[in-house]
């Protein structure tokens, strides 16, 4: 049985999509970020850093594995799925999985941050990371138009960087002149374990964005924990 810790985000949704796709049993731990549970004691001895999220497999001896990206790559190669064994087919999994850690979810995180956080609004930060978002996203649509999915068949590069591609609209970034990155989010969405896993815990993420009182909500709140110092991973 494995223990996932979590919460409603991008990188917390990676682990769970991976988990339903593997059929893997877990049980749901969800810590309360505004609280600052990710900073607690019994949580660092899981996770020294205080993010989520992490994993605790009892199988293995309660080995631990934090980093949303650690946590896919040992969940793939725990069960042989998700990533090709052979070295090159492992290799382009990992070059857009390391695309999304180092690209896609900073640029998107700080998007979320000047955008939607920051109380002064600074034009030039948010048009920075806004752009720089969207470069990103030209770089996958334009390797999707000659590939169903990033790395060959569907894989943990795909969950990984849909998970993060489908907050677009929280990041304040349009994709409606990108085709085949909206092929490739709808086609992914529509699979059923990953709707499962991004109810795991859900997040309510469209209902926030279309409606102002939610947002505004959630800004505030996502404010007050930069106040008290708090990272805020993704903002969704």
């Amino acid at each position: 049985m494995i223990d996932l810790y979590t919460a409603a985000t991008p990188n917390g949704h990676k682990v769970s999509i991976a988990l339903e796709e593997l059929g893997l049993p877990y049980t749901l731990k969800v810590l309360d970020l505004s609280l600052a549970e990710q900073k607690r004691p019994e949580f660092l001895a899981i996770n020294p850093n205080g993010r989520i999220p992490a994993l605790v497999d009892h199988d293995e001896g309660d080995f631990a594995v934090f980093e949303s990206g650690a946590c896919l790559i040992y969940l793939a190669e725990k069960t042989g799925q998700l990533m090709p064994p052979d070295a090159k087919g492992r290799s382009r999994v990992l070059q857009w999985l390391m695309f999304q850690m180092g690209g896609i979810g900073p640029m998107m995180g700080q998007a979320n941050v000047f955008y939607r956080y920051f109380p002064e609004k600074i034009p030039s930060v948010i048009e920075r990371y806004q752009g720089e978002t969207k470069r990103l996203f030209r770089v996958l649509d334009g390797h999707l138009k000659d590939h169903e999915f990033l790395a060959g068949d569907y894989s943990i590069a795909d969950i990984a960087n849909w998970a993060w591609v489908r907050t677009h609209r929280w990041s304040g970034v349009a994709m409606d002149d990108l085709p085949h990155l909206r092929r490739w989010r709808d086609q992914l969405r529509a699979r059923p374990a990953v709707q499962r896993g991004i109810e795991q815990p859900p997040s309510a993420l469209d209902a926030r964005v279309d409606d102002p009182a939610q947002a505004q909500a959630f800004t505030d709140n996502a404010r007050k924990m930069l106040e008290r110092g708090q990272s805020i991973q993704s903002g969704v």
